[in-house]
């Protein structure tokens, strides 16, 4: 939870400083963050391929298996990375156009959006490694990298932006810069500890087809999980500029309160949630792991959720930290409400998809991202907010249904249990469970 709040305050700072120079700021750094979280989506599908395969080796006692999992999982990172680069070079400017934002805004995005993806590669890096070193049980490591890393990033973030010091003020440009420096010496920091005598992992050179083979069907359809956001975030936010540029900024700064609040804690109950889920599996103890994944749902349930009852009653102070434009004020309230609200459905959502990882099924979280999107975020939005004219209280409803739905989807398949007999399946496969050596 900690490594995730520190990441998040880092991409909460960057919306933060924006603030201080325009909406159009805000607006060019929340629409570039649509297409960085592409790249985000594809680590954290790699890091979940990582994460499965780390946990279950670990759980069983397979520690080769284990580090050729990590070693292709890192691999698959940084050739996935390379096409991301090269689109921030040629493409950034375009991919904000698209949106259609104003001028002011494509600029600024354009730029923020070039530099960030330049280091996708490194992202990567950062982001699978860091899940398969939570695989083994220590989440601690990843967490004091990830710290002095955010850190540094924040003290640049600022310092870049506003020109303080010895630094020449680069606004916008600053801010995008603190995020490329930051995950690059995050990925070296990784890179050399997982090599060290403090990891329990190391590099090595691949040689089994099995385990890069189930990788890639862990990952897939995490990854799909991110283009059908990408996808989905087009429409959503053209909804939301047909409203104006101060609805789209404020959505984007209700989005971020939930996103530095509450989405930690669930993510780090979700992470605990697929580690002890699929070390439970690696030990042959399939009843444990469901356990495990419904204790950490309801933990995660009443403790997160309490936490979106004191988002949704302070919502009017919190948003004051992102802006001071009246109309961006009065949208952001709503939207950071809408999420309040959703925080319970998130935190189980987040939970219990993260139980189903620990057991190699990753399909259920896709699909109830693909139909919650086409027919609750989207469609409620453009029903009700376009077409029968209720504005923007219809996206307000629209991010509830929608996390309602993914519940439904990812607990119906929780609750069948096949994804115990996929994740023991998986590991014979691989030969990573004691009675396949005999």
């Amino acid at each position: 939870m900690a490594e995730q709040v520190l990441r998040t305050l880092m991409r909460t700072t960057d919306l933060i400083v924006a603030g201080f120079f325009s909406p159009a700021a805000v607006a060019a750094v929340g629409l570039a963050d649509i297409y960085g979280r592409l790249p985000l989506w594809l680590g954290l599908g790699v890091g979940d391929g990582a994460i499965a395969l780390s946990s279950q080796d670990t759980g069983s006692g397979q520690e080769a298996n284990r580090n050729e999992a990590v070693s292709q999982a890192l691999l698959l990172g940084v050739l996935a990375g390379v096409p991301f680069a090269l689109f921030g070079l040629v493409g950034s400017v375009w991919a904000i156009a698209i949106l259609g934002a104003e001028a002011e805004t494509v600029r600024l995005g354009g730029l923020y959006l070039a530099i960030i993806l330049l280091t996708a590669p490194a992202f990567h890096v950062t982001m699978i490694a860091a899940r398969s070193i939570q695989g083994t049980g220590d989440t601690r490591t990843p967490m004091y990298i990830n710290a002095v890393a955010n850190a540094i990033n924040i003290v640049l973030t600022v310092s870049l932006a506003f020109g303080l010091g010895p630094f020449p003020e680069l606004t916008i440009v600053g801010i995008a810069l603190a995020t490329a420096i930051g995950d690059v010496l995050a990925a070296v920091t990784f890179t050399a500890v997982i090599q060290s005598p403090w990891s329990e992992l190391s590099l090595v050179r691949p040689t089994k087809l099995v385990i890069m083979k189930q990788l890639v069907v862990i990952s897939a359809p995490r990854v799909a999980e991110g283009l059908v956001e990408l996808v989905a975030e087009f429409p959503f936010n053209a909804i939301l500029l047909a409203f104006g540029t101060e609805v789209n900024a404020a959505y984007h700064i209700g989005r971020r309160v939930y996103q530095q609040l509450s989405a930690p804690l669930a993510r780090g109950y979700g992470t605990a949630a697929n580690v002890l889920t699929g070390q439970a599996l690696g030990r042959g103890e399939p009843g444990k792991a469901y356990f495990n994944g419904l204790a950490s749902a309801a933990l995660a349930v009443l403790s997160v959720g309490g936490l979106g009852i004191v988002i949704f009653v302070a919502a009017e102070w919190v948003v004051l930290v992102f802006t001071r434009d009246p109309a961006t004020i009065e949208y952001a309230v709503g939207f950071a409400r809408a999420y309040a609200i959703s925080t319970f459905l998130i935190a189980l959502y987040v939970v219990v998809a993260g139980s189903l990882r620990g057991g190699s099924e990753t399909r259920p979280p896709f699909v109830a991202k693909v139909t919650g999107a086409v027919f609750f975020l989207l469609g409620t939005t453009y029903v009700l907010g376009v077409s029968l004219e209720y504005g923007v209280v219809a996206a307000y409803v629209a991010i509830v249904a929608d996390w309602a739905w993914r519940n439904v989807v990812v607990g119906t398949v929780y609750l069948r249990k096949g994804w115990l007999e996929r994740g023991t399946a998986m590991m014979h496969e691989r030969g990573s469970l004691a009675e396949d050596e005999d």
